[in-house]
């Protein structure tokens, strides 16, 4: 891993990626790393384009914005269009396969995130942890063990099976890649 890792999860407002951060700086914690995580959503919180960012680093982080991400992940192609444009050049940019794959020189993993979430695992709202999956598969920036636990601690109990299996669809469709 680089000392840092700047990661901008993006999407609709109410698809869960104010979560899906706060879950991967947790597994970063777990796995012994230092992460910080931040989140905007304005007066579109619900419909609109939202945004969670997290840094991970093996060293001490003396600044906790986001400014170059070297990695996306986009669940609506509002959001990719609006959060894209300071991804580095080297950058991967990770978009739900219903997302028009853009000219851009950057690495480019489409994945079917939404319609594996509804078809697959039973139920859209838990497209933001197989995101997580297939971002942990994809960049390994954390551990699947550290992954889990914290899906695990911060989903409702009644619902820790169903977001489990989420997380391993995501871990089948980020290998895959």
């Amino acid at each position: 891993m680089h000392e840092r890792v700047e990661i901008r999860l993006s999407g609709s407002g109410g698809q869960g990626l104010i979560l899906a951060g706060i879950i991967l700086a947790e597994a970063a914690i777990l796995d012994g790393k230092n992460a910080v995580q931040s989140q905007s959503y304005g007066p579109e919180a619900r419909g609109g384009a939202s945004r969670a960012e997290v840094i991970i680093s093996n060293i001490n982080i003396d600044y906790p914005k986001v400014s170059n991400p070297d990695v996306l992940l986009a669940l609506t192609e509002e959001a990719m269009l609006k959060y894209k444009y300071d991804l580095q050049q080297k950058g991967l940019l990770i978009i739900d396969s219903g997302i028009e794959k853009p000219e851009d020189s950057y690495k480019i993993l489409q994945v079917p995130i939404l319609e594996t979430a509804k078809n697959q695992v039973g139920k859209i709202i838990v497209a933001n942890i197989l995101a997580l999956g297939v971002l942990t598969m994809a960049t390994g920036i954390v551990s699947k063990e550290s992954i889990e636990k914290a899906v695990l601690e911060r989903v409702p109990k009644r619902t820790k099976e169903l977001n489990k299996k989420a997380l391993y669809e995501g871990f089948k469709l980020g290998k895959t890649q």
